[in-house]
């Protein structure tokens, strides 16, 4: 079956256009691993208004929590499939979030950012991910708490997240600053601008 590009997908039609299949699960990152105590940990998202949605370690595991198993696409040109994660949908964060805007900036403990459209978060598409194949979510896979968008490359998925602030345009994040797609779908090879 042909998709964008004129490529033809694997078999199993598992494993989007140059991308090769790993059983790892390979740890890159662009600085050190920070170190984040749940204690001291806090996921926010501020609206254009100025509002503030905060959620402390203890109030994330309040809310209703999912298991997910999905595929994912690093752009370095690795997959992996059937990795299984546990977390809380972005629907359950944004339920109470009055906002207008379509677009978002991802903040990152450590200063990473990436950019993503509302429609990229919403309608089951995201959650943030705390658990990783039944344990806890290690540091080096961004741990305490990463954000998964797992139909997007895996640099969209920002380790050791903190926070979404609500933005006016797709403006690019770190990775999209340099050089980066700024949307990252893996299917249409959405890798660099």
């Amino acid at each position: 079956m042909a998709v964008f590009g004129g490529r033809r997908r694997e078999e199993n039609g598992a494993v989007p256009p140059g991308q090769h299949l790993t059983d790892g699960f390979p740890v890159l990152s662009a600085g050190p691993t920070p170190t984040i105590e749940t204690e001291e940990w806090e996921f926010v998202i501020r609206t254009e208004a100025g509002v503030v949605h905060r959620w402390s370690w203890d109030d994330l595991h309040a809310l209703p929590s999912e298991g997910i198993t999905v595929d994912i696409h690093c752009v370095t040109s690795w997959s992996k499939l059937g990795t299984g994660w546990r977390g809380v949908s972005l629907d359950t964060l944004f339920a109470d979030v009055e906002t207008g805007l379509e677009f978002v900036m991802v903040h990152s403990y450590g200063g990473y950012t990436t950019n993503l459209a509302m429609e990229d978060l919403l309608e089951g598409k995201a959650w943030i991910a705390y658990e990783y194949d039944g344990d806890d979510l290690d540091p080096e896979h961004g741990g305490p708490a990463r954000l998964l968008v797992p139909h997007l490359y895996f640099w969209k998925s920002a380790k050791w997240v903190r926070g979404i602030a609500m933005q006016d345009d797709d403006y690019p994040g770190f990775w999209e600053e340099n050089g980066y797609h700024l949307h990252g779908d893996p299917w249409r090879e959405e890798r660099y601008a």
